[in-house]
């Protein structure tokens, strides 16, 4: 049996830390949409705070088997008819923290899936002095 190693076309989430994360050799301080065709766009809003239902109209335009939303430093849910775009194009959605996304993201590009990443990169909290 010959073994070969993985090989994806895809743009790979290669680290994070508080504030940032990088795709292949670039680092990113925002939010992005990621998709696994490549496509790299700033997503505006840095807290969870700053979503509308816009933001997720704009993922629907994506022709992606899955969305991944990020949703910053915990797990947090949008309001259901905010998701109305995605559940007309047969979109799915799955939330989980932004660190969640990020690993997600990558075992599904890596496995060749159509997939967006709506990557919410909030500032984590400032420390009490």
């Amino acid at each position: 049996m010959k073994f070969q190693p993985d090989r994806s076309s895809a743009p790979t989430i290669t680290g994070f830390g508080p504030g940032w994360f990088s795709v292949d050799a670039d680092r990113y301080t925002t939010s992005l949409v990621l998709s696994s065709s490549g496509t790299r766009e700033v997503w505006n809003c840095q807290r969870f705070e700053d979503l509308t239902s816009e933001h997720f109209a704009l993922l629907a335009r994506f022709d992606a088997e899955v969305v991944l939303f990020g949703s910053g430093l915990r797990n947090r849910f949008v309001p259901p008819a905010w998701l109305r775009p995605l559940i007309e194009r047969r979109i799915g959605l799955e939330t989980m923290d932004t660190a969640a996304a990020f690993r997600t993201y990558n075992i599904l590009a890596g496995e060749g899936r159509t997939v967006v990443a709506a990557l919410l990169l909030e500032s984590p909290p400032a420390s009490a002095a």
